[in-house]
């Protein structure tokens, strides 16, 4: 019995392990700049994200991938694997390791999206990013190199009844007709220690994590050995000896399918489909903000340690992977209030979306006659150009950034709402929000638990100096101040905190 509690405590002590982000201190928010390139994230490390308190990156995946010219280089390339050469249209390996440098030095980690579950599809196509080939039909790729042996047998494709009735299928089956590594055959030590390696090669240049991309569709006994197989975070590069990595695993689970999320938590964090599928409906109007009062596992969430939360990711805001009704860019007043509510509420790990434009969903970002991408340029008012969207860079969003990162720890009290969708509540003594999604005028006096003072609301401007360029609110004595926020103006968000007191 003694040995089994310490089997089960050892267990349960590395799962915590692989869900610390390693955050630098004081900081609580990652960002996906998706489809930017390396040299472009290392200048965008120091001069935006690391003063602006951002914890960390996730990145789009470094390894060669097979160039698709004849669906226009779409995103998706990025998802057919075939080599673990780190050359991308994002870099080299150089560029990538520079890049690492940098923006640990900035105090931001990088995180990195990783497909480990398959290879390539099948195309005409057939030279990667950093001109390896493969031989599709016969499951070869010398690149690797894997061969035949190394997928699963017999060959078939998930099917869409799969999900809800054969786990077997959904996790040795093509999904979508990508080449699907087998972890547990004969063969596997060999296609284990391809995955490891690369892996421990990406921890050894510097980065703090990954996020484990179609992890539903891979066994979680295989996934454990691998991830247990894992070097600990560089001590070179700022983490502490004997940090672990931080692993966060892509499952898509709204319930009634055959495998479930909580399969994976054992093993280290989850995506939290639910929680940007639920906020999207409350800030469209779907639901009334009021419910969210107990926002968090009553609402059928994963506890807030297994949870990387978002409300659009990559795959979503373009209507996959739980796509449906998702608040993207392209309805900017309630994304920013989702964003906001997500941001001020302590529940999980938060991670913002960093978007191109698109009108085609298939479109891979900016690029020029060639297929290299363009970077972002930055304008004098800190937005982007060149068809870049930069999410993290809205005044309304990196602003909430530095409301959580002031708030810390601190639990929400005095909730109020009108009893349907304008609500308020503070966290802590640190900071202050309140929301108006209503037809109406919110006009009330309301307690913020803020020391007595004057304080620049950081959603319709921010404290410049000792002034505000936007609203100013003042706490009395007792911490109640009158917030007025009306239904037409440009956002439906006031918040405040201790960082953003003015002493005019």
């Amino acid at each position: 019995m003694f040995r089994l509690i310490l089997c089960l405590t050892a267990v349960v002590t590395l799962a915590l392990a692989y869900k610390n982000p390693h955050y630098a201190s004081g900081r609580s928010t990652m960002v996906h700049l998706f489809e930017w390139k390396w040299d472009d994230i290392a200048s965008e490390c120091e001069r935006f994200l690391g003063p602006r308190g951002y914890g960390g990156i996730q990145i789009s995946p470094p390894n060669e991938n097979l160039a698709i010219w004849s669906r226009q280089r779409p995103w998706w390339e990025r998802y057919q694997p075939i080599s673990y050469r780190l050359v991308t249209r994002s870099g080299n390996e150089q560029q990538f390791a520079n890049m690492v440098r940098r923006c640990n030095d900035a105090g931001v980690r990088i995180y990195v999206d990783a497909i480990i579950n398959h290879m390539t599809g099948t195309w005409n196509e057939n030279t990667g990013t950093g001109g390896s080939t493969a031989n599709f039909g016969n499951w070869h790729y010398p690149g690797v190199p894997y061969g035949r042996n190394d997928f699963n047998w017999p060959h078939c494709v998930i099917q869409s009844h799969d999900y809800g009735c054969c786990a077997d299928r959904v996790r040795n089956c093509e999904l979508s007709g990508l080449k699907d590594l087998n972890q547990g055959t004969e063969y596997v030590q060999y296609v284990r220690q391809m995955i490891v390696n690369y892996m421990n090669h990406l921890i050894s240049l510097g980065v703090a994590g990954f996020r484990i991309d179609a992890a539903k569709h891979m066994w979680p006994g295989d996934l454990r050995v691998i991830y247990d197989r894992l070097h600990n975070l560089n001590t070179a590069h700022g983490f502490p000896s004997g940090a672990r990595p931080y692993i966060y695993q892509e499952v898509i689970d709204l319930g009634g399918e055959v495998i479930s999320r909580d399969e994976y938590t054992s093993l280290a964090a989850v995506t939290e489909f639910k929680f940007g599928m639920e906020l999207s409906r409350a800030f469209n109007r779907g639901n009334q903000l009021r419910w969210l009062v107990n926002w968090g596992p009553a609402w059928g969430l994963l506890a807030s340690g297994d949870s990387l939360t978002f409300i659009d990711n990559h795959d979503n805001q373009r209507g996959h992977g739980a796509g449906g009704n998702i608040l993207t860019y392209k309805q900017a007043k309630q994304y920013k209030g989702a964003i906001a509510f997500m941001l001020a509420h302590p529940y999980g790990w938060p991670q913002l979306m960093s978007s191109f434009d698109f009108h085609d969903t298939e479109a891979g970002p900016p690029m020029d006659s060639s297929g290299n991408i363009i970077s972002p340029s930055i304008n004098s008012d800190q937005s982007c150009g060149n068809g870049w969207i930069c999410e993290h860079r809205w005044r309304q969003i990196y602003s909430m950034v530095a409301f959580r990162n002031q708030a810390g720890n601190s639990a929400i009290s005095n909730w109020w709402d009108n009893g349907s969708n304008q609500i308020a509540f503070c966290r802590g003594n640190a900071g202050f929000v309140a929301f108006n999604n209503d037809y109406w005028d919110l006009n009330q006096t309301l307690q913020t638990c803020l020391p007595a003072g004057t304080y620049c609301d950081v959603i319709s401007g921010e404290k410049s100096g000792n002034n505000c360029t936007g609203k100013r609110v003042t706490v009395g004595n007792d911490g109640r101040a009158h917030i007025s926020l009306g239904a037409n103006e440009f956002d439906m968000v006031l918040a405040i905190h201790t960082g953003s007191e003015s002493r005019l």
